[in-house]
Order: C-alpha cells, then sequence, then structure tokens
C-alpha cells in the first residue's frame, strides 16, 4: 500500500490566522487584526489586516508569508498588490491576508466593512 503524503498541511481556519499574524508580527508588521468572516463570507473564513511602513516593507511582509507556507506547507492560492506595494492581498483559500500602507488602510477600512465580523486574538 502506498503511503501518499499530502501536499498541504490541513490546519483549522483560525489556528491558521494566528501563525500568519506570528508571522507578521515577527517582521515588524503593526496594527494586525484578524476578523472571523466565516459567518458572513462565502468566500473565505478568516480576513486579516496587518499595515506596513512602507512599500519595501509591505512586499517583504508579504514575501515573508509566502516563504513561510512553503516551508510549513500551507496552501497559498494567489497574490495580487505586489508591484505597487500598497495593498498586497495574499490569498491563502481560507485566510485572506490585506498588507496595507496605513493611508490606504483607513480608506478602504476592511474593518469598518467586517464591523459585525468577531474579532480573534492574535
Amino acid at each position: 500500500m502506498l503511503n501518499k503524503s499530502k501536499k498541504f498541511q490541513d490546519i483549522p481556519s483560525e489556528e491558521k490566522a494566528r501563525l500568519v499574524a506570528g508571522w507578521l508580527d515577527e517582521k515588524q508588521g503593526e496594527h494586525i487584526v484578524i476578523m472571523d468572516v466565516s459567518s458572513i463570507s462565502s468566500v473565505t473564513d478568516m480576513t486579516m489586516v496587518v499595515s506596513a511602513r512602507g512599500v519595501k516593507h509591505a512586499q517583504a511582509l508579504a514575501d515573508y508569508v509566502l516563504e513561510k507556507c512553503a516551508e510549513d506547507k500551507i496552501e497559498f492560492l494567489a497574490m495580487e498588490g505586489r508591484p505597487t506595494g500598497e495593498w498586497i492581498l495574499v490569498d491563502l483559500n481560507d485566510v485572506l491576508v490585506h498588507i496595507f500602507l496605513d493611508e490606504l488602510r483607513e480608506f478602504y477600512n476592511l474593518e469598518g466593512m467586517w464591523a459585525e465580523a468577531p474579532r480573534v486574538e492574535a
């Protein structure tokens, strides 16, 4: 019998979000907020928002998340916005990570849009 190993580890959404928050914190991501949107979104279970100090910092945060996902065998679907670095979306399937420059974070106000979503402690 073949013992076929899984390509990605099966990790609960909330645990994955906390793990990613830890990675972002290691690289000085600021004001990390995790929202449980599982009951109000058909797209994802967790949405995270983090602030970066500048474009290079935002890009470094996104790159680090991808690097750690590869190391830990966590599924990664897509990334958008990396070239400009003002708002980078990292899609980890059941966890969406939004990396913002502060002024854009305020402008788009995702926390306000998901105000009814319970917050998860990082």
